[in-house]
């Protein structure tokens, strides 16, 4: 094929890139922006193959249908509430593929100077990522709650391998046994990634599920300079910035630095039950019916979703619930904090699915201040998010971490199955607050029990 043509077919494909990522940054454009970057990556793709001049597609499609039947398969049984730990697992798998990559263009004869550099960012970062992110989903999924006991050991393993990684950059950029070197590289990267992932907390694995998916895009940014691939280099480094920029948003929510989510004060792990019992006496139980008569007199309900709503997938009964609400002259808002969930996005994605209007989403620097005037904040199976320890003691690991302000309505109802801490293990004081009061249950079945109450009242 022309090379002036392949160019230009790059150049196409990396403008769909940019308009996708423009386009996912809004729910309304969000998917228009995914078809664009669909289209971006066929275009990409093709092109490749056929100036690659292929010899043989038979090994092609057989990798293509096998990965075509994994990807179908786990997307039909891959349920929302799974679906952070799902995008954990791509992030490695896409890690992965730049090392083997870039391992095998390695492997041909006298690789130039710059085909070692970027092959051995590609192995490095593409390995670290690999082993991090199965450490992530492991996390995420409650699979693997391993935490070393002393960060200042974990701190010395990973001084001892940076060393090991330098040394073998090194080696291969000296172009001595490339490909032994190379695999010296991987190994020690897939080490180095076990070990820095697995001293974080799960309150923060969002923020390293975020980290590393700037991570595969970086590796792969890599491997399009060994490739010299155009395409591969732009599309790869659009996934690392926005990744990164990502991140640092995620941190500034969280107001954690990235070296506090990885080196310093930790979260605690998932359900590590602390604090149920102490405070078990001092809350506030109601029904289904007492949260209805409290309803019926409000003007203003803001819901502040949570991971609990995913689990029980009640976003649809909550968004049936708030239309019937509407009907009723009351007035309905969603407040969504940047990492309610365990992804970036993850509530608004599920209202979306509920078809909740974009013009009731509110992200937290939006929506906080009017809490106050709010008759009820409904808080649906949310937890650290609404953590007022994050403003008072500064002992708690959530300390300094923005929060949504649901102690300061009016009233507080609280739909929980228990009162176990959230996924940074820390107690919450609004569970026991004067305005609050629980309703225990799964939180599909409790709005289901409130809004038949609420038509058994307007009979």
């Amino acid at each position: 094929m022309n090379d002036a043509i392949v160019q230009l077919a790059y150049l196409v494909a990396a403008t769909l890139f940019v308009f996708a990522i423009k386009g996912l940054g809004h729910p309304r454009t969000a998917l228009r922006g995914n078809r664009l970057g669909s289209l971006g990556m066929l275009i990409a793709v093709a092109v490749t193959l056929v100036d690659a001049r292929i010899v043989r597609y038979e090994i092609l499609a057989a990798g293509l249908a096998v990965g075509g039947a994994l990807g179908l398969w786990l997307a039909l049984r891959t349920s929302m509430t799974a679906l952070p730990q799902l995008v954990a697992l791509f992030n490695g798998v896409g890690g992965g593929a730049s090392v083997l990559v870039a391992g095998a263009a390695l492997s041909l004869p006298a690789p130039s100077l710059l085909a070692a550099a970027s092959g051995s960012v590609s192995g490095f970062v593409g390995a670290l990522t690999f082993s991090g992110s199965l450490v992530a989903t492991g996390k995420l999924s409650g699979a693997l709650r391993f935490r070393p006991r002393s960060s200042m050991v974990s701190r010395f393993i990973l001084l001892a391998l940076a060393v090991g990684i330098v040394w073998a950059v090194l080696r291969i950029c000296q172009g001595a046994m490339v490909l032994t070197d190379f695999g010296w590289l991987a190994l020690v990267s897939l080490l180095f990634g076990l070990a820095l992932v697995l001293p974080v907390g799960g309150g923060d694995m969002p923020v390293v599920v975020s980290f590393l998916n700037a991570c595969s895009g970086l590796a792969a940014a890599a491997t399009g300079f060994v490739l010299l691939n155009q395409a591969l280099i732009i599309s790869g480094s659009l996934v690392g910035a926005s990744g990164f920029i990502l991140t640092g948003i995620m941190c500034r929510a969280m107001n954690r630095s990235l070296r506090d989510v990885f080196f310093g004060r930790m979260s605690g792990d998932v359900g590590t039950g602390a604090g149920e019992s102490e405070d078990q006496a001092l809350v506030k139980t109601t029904s289904p019916d007492e949260v209805a008569m409290m309803i019926e007199s409000a003007r203003r309900i803001i819901v502040v979703p949570g991971y609990g709503m995913a689990v029980a997938q009640a976003q649809h009964t909550i968004a049936d619930l708030a239309r019937e609400l509407q009907a009723l002259g009351i007035r309905v808002d969603f407040a969504i904090h940047p990492v309610a969930g365990r992804l970036p996005g993850h509530m608004n994605v599920l209202l979306a699915e509920a078809d909740v209007p974009y013009e009731q989403l509110f992200d937290l620097e939006a929506i906080n201040a009017e809490f106050g005037e709010a008759d009820i904040a409904l808080v649906v199976g949310a937890n650290d998010v609404v953590n007022p320890s994050a403003r008072t003691d500064s002992s708690s690991s959530l300390y300094g971490m923005p929060i949504l302000n649901a102690d300061r309505a009016r009233s507080t109802v609280v739909l929980k199955r228990s009162l176990a801490p959230g996924f940074a293990g820390v107690t919450n004081p609004l569970f026991t607050a004067p305005n609050t009061v629980m309703l225990f249950g799964d939180a599909k079945d409790s709005l289901v029990a409130i809004a038949q109450a609420l038509v058994e009242a307007s009979d």
